[in-house]
């Protein structure tokens, strides 16, 4: 499975237009992930680059791609804002923004950053995006553990 990159405003209206602007689409997962770690003698290995990536995948009601991962590299803000209960948390369009050296993702239509309200919805800012397609639909989730908790 091939990454394509985001680049520029181009590459992303090309993904808005392959997956008809994310309609009929759902955030399925997301995991997130720094440089930092801890070994076994206890000591700690901190990056000294923006180290934070996030990975998310959509599934959609389309064939071609039915799925895609997003995939967020040095990530500079992710805002997450959970659906309410009794609401449905479709993606009926989303926002895919390239602006100087940063991509903007929300699955809600019409976001903009400097946007009064740009917290009230989830989005993800980064210096780097990628996406690929994949192959994963259904319940099974892919990031994290495989049984419900």
């Amino acid at each position: 499975m091939s990454w394509y990159v985001i680049k520029n405003q181009g590459d992303a209206a090309s993904l808005m237009t392959l997956l008809g602007g994310f309609h009929d689409e759902c955030l399925r997962e997301a995991h997130l992930w720094t440089g930092h770690w801890v070994s076994k003698d206890l000591s700690m290995t901190c990056s000294d680059s923006l180290d934070n990536c996030i990975r998310i995948l959509v599934q959609r009601q389309f064939k071609d791609p039915s799925a895609i991962e997003l995939l967020f590299e040095e990530v500079t803000l992710f805002n997450l804002v959970p659906t309410p209960e009794n609401y449905e948390s479709i993606i009926f369009e989303a926002t895919l923004l390239v602006q100087g050296s940063t991509a903007y993702w929300s699955p809600t239509e019409g976001w903009w950053p400097d946007s009064p309200s740009r917290d009230e919805v989830t989005w993800v800012s980064a210096k780097r995006l990628r996406w690929r397609r994949v192959e994963w639909l259904g319940e099974e989730l892919h990031y994290g553990p495989k049984e419900k908790v």
